[in-house]
């Protein structure tokens, strides 16, 4: 059933923010008995599905599967249209088969096949992923707060794996901290430096203080914290004019072991007493879900069930929508396929991972019944 489902939502073009209709099929899939509440945000559709599959009762807890359906563009070269599944060699093509509406397809097939639960079982979709991602998770966890439907524990089915399925999972994810620096000089002809104000003389060896610095030293589920620079301009591309201003641009991925204040102090440090502006701007902050949550325990134990190892944990990668769950207090992990085709031409998953992964799905909403 898994692969029928992954077929159909990849019929659906749905390149951010388009939803192009799939949560009709996906309301089909999950059956009558799922309510539905509609959380859109202007031209941004989320909605979240949910089951008390133990009512009249309490329900024991609240499992919330989550992603986005939404995907990039195909762009040109694709070996077939990536908008009709492809099934070929044991492998099923088209955009958006790895990132992320294969593990979509996994967990609402795994879903699918629990007919007695003493869980809350729901969904969360957004079609603001790959965008600005605003107003879709972020959006949508705000409103149901406010409806008192937020989950206890949330599995985002992003593509983690590295070299076979649930080799990693996802546990956290580093901060991203976006800065600019602009040190003001006084424009000049470069045959008369003393009446000039270099920027570059001015900042000179302290941009070894800044470029590649590591705040912290990491821990074990985080890389260090590392300035890393991305653009330095100034001046006018010619050889006799000395630039009036020097722009360094920089981003850096942080762990919860330093924040855009520890940054900032550091900064300010370095460049006391020379004439700058400093511009920091924080797009997503640091989490963790500790080894020892029971999420993660369950994970784990299910990717020994099926796969017959035990996965590692980690958060390297970029940023994702599991960021928005756990400043709620909601215990939150991501696991997936591969990752190795996630926005490339011909972007496929193999179908023995696919099954897996579902398998995976199952075997963890049992651990909840435990």
């Amino acid at each position: 059933m898994v692969v029928e489902i992954l077929q159909k939502l990849i019929s659906y073009p749905s390149i951010t923010p388009n939803e192009c209709g799939i949560y009709e099929e996906i309301a089909k899939i999950l059956g009558e008995d799922f309510q539905s509440i509609r959380l859109d945000c202007d031209e941004v559709k989320n909605i979240f599905f949910y089951k008390n599959f133990a009512s009249p009762y309490s329900p024991k807890a609240h499992l919330c599967f989550a992603g986005h359906i939404d995907v990039v563009p195909a762009g040109e070269g694709w070996s077939s249209d990536p908008f009709i599944p492809l099934l070929k060699e044991g492998f099923l093509y088209g955009r958006g088969a790895q990132d992320m509406k294969g593990g979509i397809s996994a967990f609402l097939s795994a879903i699918r096949q629990i007919k007695k639960s003493e869980l809350m079982i729901s969904v969360l979709l957004t079609s603001d992923e790959e965008g600005e991602a605003i107003k879709g998770s972020q959006y949508a966890l705000k409103e149901l707060k406010k409806l008192d439907l937020l989950p206890d524990f949330a599995l985002v089915a992003e593509p983690t794996s590295e070299e076979i399925l649930g080799d990693m999972i996802k546990v956290g994810r580093r901060g991203s901290i976006n800065g600019v620096i602009e040190i003001e000089g006084k424009q000049g002809h470069v045959a008369y430096p003393n009446r000039c104000v270099n920027p570059v003389e001015i900042l000179g060896s302290k941009l070894g203080e800044i470029a590649g610095v590591e705040l912290d030293s990491g821990d074990e589920y985080f890389e260090p914290s590392k300035i890393v620079v991305t653009d330095i301009r100034g001046g006018m591309e010619v050889v006799n004019v000395t630039p009036d201003k020097l722009k360094i641009m920089f981003n850096m991925r942080n762990s919860t072991l330093s924040t855009l204040e520890d940054l900032r102090a550091y900064l300010q440090k370095v460049l006391v007493g020379l004439p700058y502006t400093l511009e920091l701007k924080e797009s997503s902050k640091p989490f963790v879900t500790q080894k020892s949550s029971l999420l993660v325990q369950k994970l784990v134990t299910s990717v020994q069930s099926v796969m017959g190892f035990t996965p590692k944990l980690g958060s390297t990668g970029g940023t994702s929508d599991a960021r928005y769950f756990a400043p709620y207090g909601i215990e939150v992990a991501e696991l997936g396929v591969k990752n190795d085709r996630i926005h490339a031409k011909d972007e496929r998953v193999e179908i023995v991972e696919l099954q897996k992964l579902e398998e995976i799905f199952v075997c963890l909403i049992k651990e909840f019944e435990k």
